[in-house]
């Protein structure tokens, strides 16, 4: 599901610019906030696991494999080491992902469009605005 295209989404945008005063601000800032959980999640992975950064020419089955067995060793980790240096140094909240990618970029939407037929794109621009509904109600002003 895509943010909003021409408004507001970089968390460092909203800090600048205060809090978010539109249905659409307020979605782009809570996708732009889980975006950063998840890529601060895979910079962990791929920081224990270079395999994963850098992934050789496996058959895809293989890289799946990788992938799931580096994952459950992550995952062990995770449970055992409270105080692992390197989850402490992704879980810093202040950490933010960069923009590497301009969301208002003709080019991010010319490569959804031929990768979704058009009637999923219809269903996800419909259920992000559903989405976004929901949040303007439960955030407020």
């Amino acid at each position: 599901m895509t943010p909003y295209r021409n408004t507001r989404y970089w968390l460092r945008d909203f800090r600048r610019g205060g809090r978010p005063r539109t249905k659409k601000e307020k979605f782009n800032q809570a996708h732009s906030q889980l975006r950063n959980v998840i890529e601060r999640a895979f910079g962990v992975l791929k920081a224990r696991f270079p395999i994963l950064d850098k992934m050789r020419r496996f058959s895809f089955t293989t890289q799946k494999y990788l992938v799931v067995a580096t994952m459950a060793i992550h995952n062990f980790l995770r449970r055992i080491r409270l105080n692992d240096e390197l989850f402490r140094r992704f879980e810093d909240v202040g950490l933010e992902v960069s923009n590497t990618i301009e969301m208002n970029s003709e080019s991010a939407t010319s490569a959804t469009q031929h990768v979704f037929r058009p009637q999923d794109q219809t269903f996800m621009h419909q259920l992000r605005d559903q989405v976004a509904n929901e949040l303007d109600l439960l955030v407020g002003v």
